[in-house]
């Protein structure tokens, strides 16, 4: 029995392994349950068995795949929770850019994916998992900007500091043609290293807030 129970978490990894793959590649309509199976090493009507259907292995592989992605850059960035605000966002911001840098973050091509072509399957699972990172950095802008920041602009800043990191990488992910003429940006983004990107878009963003809230300051003495 300790044999069966071992293969079948082999099974079931290999499963959520190779539906990941293939879901980021063709989306969930467009991907096979047959196609998946093969990938895997695992007979067809092991789906029903570990997962009961398509939806549910399409559900199970984005969130495994966002999980081992979370635990290989972990969202503090590895900076202490009592060290300063400047570190404590400095080492957020590398830990996004990573994730979206690395081609082996595979929950970033299946939500791309679903955006490409809606299902609605992934909604909840992607909300309730991607909420509590939203909120983190929320809080790390908060602290920085300090009491007179308005939610406006606290949201504006956070909105701008995740753009950033996103954008440029989502971009490199969705480059397809061979031999495609690149634009002096995308040659930029595929070539610089992710620790120099990540302390651009940290200096950057911090001289931003800095001066927002200088204007804010000016504003508040002339009235």
């Amino acid at each position: 029995m300790r044999v069966k129970r071992k293969d079948g978490q082999e099974t079931r990894a290999n499963l959520l392994q190779a539906a990941a793959k293939v879901f980021a590649a063709k989306g969930f309509r467009a991907a096979t349950i047959t196609e998946i199976c093969k990938l895997a090493g695992a007979n067809v009507a092991s789906v029903n068995y570990y997962f009961d259907s398509k939806e549910e292995l399409y559900v199970r592989a984005w969130h495994e795949s966002f999980a081992d992605s979370i635990e290989k850059y972990p969202a503090d960035g590895g900076v202490p929770a009592d060290a300063p605000i400047e570190e404590r966002l400095r080492g957020h911001i590398r830990a996004v850019a990573a994730r979206c840098a690395d081609p082996e973050s595979v929950d970033f091509d299946i939500a791309h994916q679903e955006m490409a072509s809606p299902t609605g399957l992934l909604a909840d699972i992607m909300h309730e998992s991607i909420q509590p990172l939203r909120e983190a950095t929320v809080r790390l802008v908060r602290e920085l900007m300090g009491e007179k920041a308005s939610e406006l602009q606290v949201e504006l800043c956070h909105m701008s500091i995740i753009s950033q990191c996103v954008g440029p990488f989502n971009r490199k992910r969705g480059w397809r043609g061979v031999g495609k003429e690149l634009t002096p940006c995308e040659e930029i983004v595929r070539n610089i290293d992710v620790e120099d990107f990540a302390e651009h878009v940290f200096q950057f963003s911090l001289a931003g807030m800095r001066h927002f809230l200088s204007g804010s300051e000016e504003k508040e003495g002339r009235s």
